[in-house]
């Protein structure tokens, strides 16, 4: 009967761990300054205003990220320094734009193909021990990302 207990103590913990994603408190997202305001790495789906996903066929992507390997080739470099001098871009007291990762593609929202090919709209080059090569490239694409409503307006929709 003891054993029982134990185990059903734990449960409750385990589904805590579960739904957290494995954070129970969540270090700084990833983030960039955008002219007048920034763009981070939202911590949830249900939050972000764009949302993106990242495919293995260059053919499904709308948009292509090359990893270069000099940070003079790049469009948009993370380094992790030793110097944090630098404020970050969205402690500038603004509402930074939420971008989130999905695993799968959904409506006009950008679906990005990761490689180290030349024939890419951006270019990334990631030395970071806390922002990865795909969380870099979420960012540069969400970035400079039109969102929904513009393009719909654009497309002559409302």
């Amino acid at each position: 009967m003891l054993r029982f207990g134990i185990l059903a103590s734990t449960i409750p913990l385990l589904l805590v761990g579960v739904f957290a994603g494995g954070e129970l408190s969540p270090g700084p997202r990833p983030c960039i300054a955008l002219g007048d305001g920034a763009a981070q790495l939202a911590p949830t789906p249900w939050q972000a205003g764009l949302h993106v996903s990242f495919t293995d066929d260059a053919s499904r992507a709308s948009v292509r990220v090359q990893i270069v390997d000099a940070p003079e080739q790049a469009d948009f470099t993370v380094v992790d320094d030793i110097d944090a001098a630098e404020p970050a871009g969205c402690e500038r007291g603004e509402s930074p734009r939420l971008i989130a990762i999905t695993p799968t593609p959904s409506g006009a929202d950008p679906v990005i193909h990761l490689s180290r090919d030349r024939d890419a709209d951006y270019r990334i080059f990631v030395r970071s021990s806390r922002v990865s090569e795909r969380e870099a490239a979420a960012l540069i694409v969400g970035a400079n990302a039109a969102p929904a409503h513009l393009v719909a307006a654009l497309d002559g929709g409302s």
